[in-house]
């Protein structure tokens, strides 16, 4: 695989792995529930790991100065190549606040979602995409950005009747492969039509998604980041 490919696992995962993961991403340090700081900061990792920093725990009364001490401490104990700050609950200053202390702070690449990126021109990192618009058209807003992508076996579900077209996005339960190859999509797909509708299925495999990621280089793409347990075997 030409773009390199982040697996995001968890201090148990790596320790069940195998042997060392070359491009390994601690995915579960997270604001403390019972402190101003941080909570379940690594103790060792590979060199030139991804720290990724997540806010399902919001980081209300938080103190941002110590979150970045904390950050940059590991960063600097672990010789750690990159930060992702994967914050999905809306902005708020509290949030906005951590950002901008955390992006001061740090002494490697990071990159931010984009609701963060307003007032930033770090990397942004983009969600895979929805499978029925094509890469480049996705990717095009965010062309003078770097960008870390989220791979993932994503399914997608369209939906014709009468009435229009319906688009919802399908919690994969198992890893689909039969069906039809989208040259435009990278995506594979099948059909069912029924007397009142036609549902389309578009999917991703591990050969598509690798066929996506390749693109996705050419486009500009400096970093992808998945699930160790999903992606582990690509």
């Amino acid at each position: 695989m030409v773009l390199p490919l982040y697996l995001a696992m968890t201090g148990l995962e790596i320790i069940a792995a195998k042997s060392p993961i070359p491009r390994c991403a601690f995915m579960a340090c997270h604001f403390s529930p019972y402190s101003q700081g941080l909570a379940n900061l690594p103790n060792s990792l590979p060199p030139e790991s991804m720290l990724i920093l997540n806010d399902r725990m919001p980081c209300t009364d938080h103190s941002a100065d110590l979150v970045a001490h904390q950050l940059q401490d590991t960063i600097s104990r672990l010789c750690c190549g990159s930060l992702l700050l994967d914050f999905q609950r809306p902005p708020t200053e509290d949030t906005k606040q951590m950002v901008n202390s955390i992006l001061e702070a740090v002494s490697c690449p990071a990159a931010v979602t984009e609701r963060f990126t307003e007032d930033h021109d770090c990397a942004v990192f983009l969600s895979p995409g929805p499978l029925h618009i094509p890469l480049a058209e996705y990717l095009a807003p965010w062309k003078n950005r770097e960008i870390w992508l989220e791979a993932a076996l994503c399914q997608e579900e369209i939906l014709i009747t009468p009435a229009g077209a319906k688009i919802q996005t399908i919690f994969p339960t198992e890893e689909l492969s039969d069906g039809f190859y989208d040259e435009a999509l990278h995506c594979r797909y099948r059909t069912k039509a029924e007397p009142d509708c036609v549902t389309f299925t578009l999917f991703d495999t591990k050969e598509t998604l690798q066929h996506k990621l390749n693109l996705a280089h050419s486009l500009g793409v400096s970093r992808a980041v998945g699930l160790w347990q999903e992606l582990g075997s690509l």
